[in-house]
């Protein structure tokens, strides 16, 4: 594929295509709060939190997060339940983990100064080649490749790649790429504009090919295959959990939440008791027992759900069925992470989407 790609490079002029993609970008540039300075903890916390999440999406929850970590030795300090509570509703939890942990080893080892060297930036947690060259080539103006989605469904039409995209072997070959192409004298434009031809232009099912600033370097417009570009191979069908969850209220107004483990899938979280439903039993008799196991209530609990929901994750997704019921009885037999809580307590825990949903609703319905 070398030999290949090479070719191909050969093919295209690198100053040409900088001018074309960059005069573009300077004209075309949406405004965004991460674009008003070249701050890189800025940078940085904008480009974890758009990994899996759209812009429109990110662009509020920025602006809250910013609000209470304004700099890194904000965020060092900040205890962990505080950074979830500012992430609920983006999902993905780890990052935010990942970004805080990250952030407290460059206030202690780095003087609070993002590091600006390749080595060292990609040794902090949860920064990947594409986070570590956004940060090094926007913030910095180190001429480093920022290879996303976006920038390899862009290369893959203008270079005729037909490497599938979604091996990870293939972000090799347009890191390749973007290292022959890229501006020396603005990395931060070039790479930016890629990301932003993909997202607004280069599309992922009807390019716009008649708009687009670099239609006369790209040589699957020049073959009327851009299209069938990228080659990327589809993702295996995720693993389906039917959830059994309820709704406990006892007579002194508070909710039984439990909080989950500290490890694995939206660790330390608070959600309502839940279980994976098994076969056999009818759902209430397994809620039913569950409850009375686990922590110690008996509930009389309505025959059919009060609510449905589906949450997809990545890798899995949750069909869940949420009950709710009159509470009877009341033991001290509860897990060590379950608790009574009051409503505006439970408004103060960082709840998974999915829990966040169902209290927002029951909320809505009994207010």
């Amino acid at each position: 594929m070398k030999e290949d790609l090479q070719l191909k490079l050969s093919n295209i002029e690198p100053e040409a295509f900088q001018k074309d993609l960059i005069g573009w970008f300077e004209q075309e540039m949406r405004e965004l709060p991460w674009r008003k300075n070249k701050d890189p903890y800025q940078i940085w916390v904008s480009e974890i939190m758009l990994q899996q999440t759209r812009v429109d999406t990110v662009i509020p929850f920025y602006h809250r997060f910013m609000e209470q970590f304004p700099t890194i030795e904000a965020l060092a300090n900040a205890p962990e339940e505080k950074v979830l509570k500012a992430w609920e509703g983006l999902g993905y939890y780890s990052r935010a983990r990942n970004l805080q942990t990250a952030v407290r080893e460059v206030h202690e080892q780095y003087e609070g100064r993002v590091p600006s060297s390749p080595k060292e930036i990609s040794s902090l947690k949860g920064v990947g080649p594409y986070t570590a060259g956004a940060i090094l080539s926007i913030a910095y103006g180190v001429p480093e490749p920022a290879v996303d989605g976006n920038v390899m469904r862009v290369l893959s039409r203008v270079l005729s790649i037909w490497e599938d995209i979604a091996k990870p072997s293939s972000r090799k070959v347009f890191e390749e790429a973007v290292r022959y192409l890229i501006s020396h004298k603005n990395p931060s434009y070039f790479n930016q504009a890629l990301m932003e031809l993909g997202a607004l232009v280069c599309t992922p099912t009807s390019p716009s090919c008649l708009l687009c600033p670099v239609q006369a370097h790209c040589s699957a417009f020049a073959e009327g295959v851009q299209r069938d570009l990228p080659v990327k191979t589809r993702k295996k069908s995720t693993k389906v959990i039917d959830l059994l969850t309820v709704i406990v209220q006892n007579q002194q107004g508070e909710w039984l939440m439990n909080q989950r483990p500290s490890q694995g899938l939206l660790a330390n979280l608070w959600e309502f008791p839940s279980f994976e439903k098994q076969q056999g039993e009818s759902a209430v008799s397994q809620l039913n027992d569950f409850l009375l196991a686990d922590f110690g209530v008996n509930i009389v609990l309505d025959p059919e759900p009060w609510m449905v929901q589906d949450h997809v994750f990545s890798h899995l997704t949750w069909k869940m069925a949420v009950f709710k019921g009159e509470l009877t009885k009341t033991s001290t037999q509860n897990r060590q992470n379950a608790v009574w809580l009051t409503k505006e307590e439970v408004e103060k825990l960082t709840l998974p989407v999915s829990h966040r949903k169902i209290w927002n609703q029951y909320v809505s319905l009994h207010s």
